[in-house]
């Protein structure tokens, strides 16, 4: 149970705290802390309907296995594709945000930092982001020594930011003055949703832990419990740094503020030790993310390419670790590509718009599956059906709505070329229709 709350917890805290917050304030002001509350409150109504549905179909694949068990295997191969651009592209912004406390840290320990050409990608002053390269190839590493090393690291990983980020929040109400929260609303609420909007992908711990649905014990009531326990300790986290950071400093300083936490704290007290303490929880947490977001991504392959959607290399594991050592590969290469080239600004939205799809999803297949399957055991059921599911699922619409329309254009392609792998080559190759066929 522990360690199933810490991957949640992990594959959560870090990036919309340490990286996305100075690209949050701008949008909403200080209003930035009710953006949270409203991304808390989506993500908690869909943990409510994740816990049911994971205790039914306690498998690995998360929302893509969901899908595949309440709405068949098309929308099933569409939330997998929403799925892989959710881990693959909140992977790589967590990466771009790594290099930025990293270059922090080092520029306070030495007072020399790595030139932008080689720690910012292409159109923020950098030819390619090395720092996100060497995160991806370490973490990748790790993975391909076992699920259970990889675990147990990121529980200890998770209990040091956690208790970093109480260093911030204490250090930041010393500094605390109301009239900084004043505008409260300066962008208006257009402001505070599309902020909402903006973080909502580092909330993405919920999918995370139940992509080890086949690695737990007595999954049918640690699932639940792990994914409700992580969201409660996320949420707290999160509105506490956020509202003692906007407290601390005006709002709109946060613009363009590498590493900005830390710079926070640096200005505070005018000393270099909290900054340098903070710089170190930012690259601990960070890299915590980002190990479980590549987790989570190697899973979800392995449980498409079991169905037969995807080629059969994604499946191939290890017989010694029992990992898939070619699939961990291949996402580490791709992941380590985005994030050496992509802007961070350009990441963080598309991700928005894959998480919130695939939340939408198993919400609505709570309400399926109840009606097709009301004979399947459920370890743990939402309350107030059918309210919670239909109200995760508008949270989620209103949330997408919120983004802005280029991500819609890089959404669709990246949708169009799916259904081309699809039609091309899942359809005749997967089990459902070879099954079928032979009927």
């Amino acid at each position: 149970m522990f360690q199933l709350t810490m991957l949640g917890v992990g594959a959560t805290i870090g990036t919309g705290i340490f990286v996305a917050l100075t690209a949050a304030v701008p949008e909403a002001g200080p209003a930035v802390i009710v953006s949270f509350v409203i991304a808390g409150i989506t993500a908690g109504l869909t943990a409510l309907c994740y816990a049911e549905i994971a205790s039914t179909i306690p498998v690995s694949g998360s929302s893509y296995s969901y899908a595949y068990a309440t709405m068949g295997e098309l929308v099933a191969y569409i939330v997998g594709a929403c799925l892989l651009l959710e881990y693959a592209v909140s992977a790589s912004a967590i990466a771009v945000g790594w290099g930025q406390y990293l270059n922090q840290l080092m520029g306070n320990l030495t007072g020399w930092q790595m030139p932008d050409a080689i720690s910012q990608p292409p159109g923020a002053g950098g030819y390619f982001n090395l720092p996100a390269i060497v995160l991806v190839a370490m973490c990748a590493s790790l993975l391909i020594k076992g699920a259970r090393e990889s675990t147990t690291i990121n529980a200890i990983l998770v209990v040091v930011k956690l208790g970093v980020l109480a260093l911030f929040v204490v250090i930041a109400f010393s500094a605390f003055h109301v009239e900084n929260l004043e505008p409260f609303t300066p962008k208006g609420w257009l402001g505070v949703g599309a902020a909402a909007g903006t973080i909502f992908f580092s909330y993405i711990g919920i999918d995370a832990v139940s992509t080890a649905g086949e690695e737990v014990k007595n999954p049918r009531k640690t699932l639940p419990l792990g994914i409700i326990l992580s969201l409660v300790l996320v949420t707290l986290a999160y509105v506490l740094v956020a509202f003692s950071a906007v407290g601390a400093q005006r709002w709109t300083e946060f613009a363009g503020q590498d590493a900005g936490l830390a710079v926070i704290l640096q200005n505070i007290t005018g000393s270099t030790w909290p900054s340098v303490l903070l710089c170190i929880g930012a690259i601990i947490s960070i890299f915590s993310v980002t190990l479980v977001v590549m987790y989570g991504q190697t899973r979800i392959l392995f449980a498409m390419s079991r169905d037969g959607l995807l080629p059969k290399m994604f499946q191939k594991v290890d017989p010694q670790t029992m990992t898939p050592v070619t699939n961990t590969y291949i996402v580490a290469v791709f992941i380590a590509f985005l994030a050496a080239l992509i802007p961070l600004d350009v990441l963080a939205n598309l991700t928005s718009m894959g998480t919130l799809i695939a939340f939408g999803v198993v919400s609505a297949g709570v309400i399926i599956l109840r009606r097709t399957r009301p004979d399947l055991p459920r370890g743990y059921t939402v309350p107030l059906f059918p309210f919670v599911p239909i109200a995760s699922v508008c949270f989620c619409i209103y949330l997408i709505t919120q983004l802005p329309w280029d991500t819609y254009a890089l959404f669709a392609v990246w949708i169009a070329i799916a259904l081309m792998i699809y039609f091309g080559y899942s359809f005749r190759n997967s089990l459902l229709n070879k099954s079928g066929s032979a009927q």
